[in-house]
């Protein structure tokens, strides 16, 4: 299996280096670039064409949240993988409203950096769980829930796979719940983002808890 190409994206050399030292002591892994604001960040991006981008979400010249929007909208765009500092409610669902493969708290072990490029990497994604906390928070403030017409379009089974995708559950985790191959599972989480216009599972999840189809709680 080929390495996994990361590009780094950070205005601190100082935070570059870190997590480029973390990165290529793992197996299987390779950093194909540094850059040091969003700028750069798409330039380099668009020339190496890495698998995952960590992009720093606070950077000059182009912020985080805004080289991602456009990355993220190329024919074939890399994972991206947001990193602060800060882990604000405004980041957090900014993040994952543009599709963003994960929210990644530079206070966090590195382990956990490593498996949210490994997440990312293989087309899933993975949130912080201090940030986590704050979303599901947040989603629990609400009073009420957004109506969504295009929920209509999705079947029963779709609306389950999407509940369940929701609580956190891996393809294979849902494939045992509701005794079926994770192949077709994978089918069906594949319809479930597309029907809805939806980039990846984490977005999947920002929209079942807005429009109320599962609750924080919710079991």
């Amino acid at each position: 299996m080929p390495d996994i190409r990361v590009l780094i994206a950070d205005d601190q050399a100082l935070i570059r280096a870190g997590i480029r030292l973390v990165v290529e002591q793992s197996e299987g892994i390779e950093v194909v670039g540094e850059a040091a604001d969003g700028v750069d960040a798409l330039d380099l991006a668009r020339r190496t064409r890495p698998d995952v981008v960590l992009m720093d979400i606070t950077m000059p010249r182009l912020d985080g949240l805004r080289a991602a929007r456009h990355l993220l909208a190329d024919a074939d765009p890399p994972r991206v993988l947001m990193l602060t500092t800060f882990d604000t409610d405004e980041n957090l669902h900014a993040s994952l409203r543009l599709g963003a493969h994960g929210f990644v708290l530079k206070s966090s072990a590195p382990e956990r950096l490593i498996d949210a490029i490994r997440v990312a990497a293989s087309g899933d994604a993975l949130i912080d769980p201090a940030a986590t906390m704050r979303l599901i928070s947040t989603f629990a403030a609400q009073e009420e829930a957004v109506a969504s017409p295009e929920l209509q379009a999705l079947t029963g089974r779709e609306r389950e796979v999407l509940m369940l995708m929701a609580r956190g559950l891996s393809n294979k985790e849902i494939a045992e719940q509701v005794v079926l191959g994770e192949a077709t599972i994978r089918t069906h989480v594949a319809q479930v983002l597309h029907k809805l216009g939806l980039r990846n599972r984490t977005q999947a999840v920002v929209f079942a808890y807005e429009t109320g189809i599962i609750r924080p709680g919710h079991a």
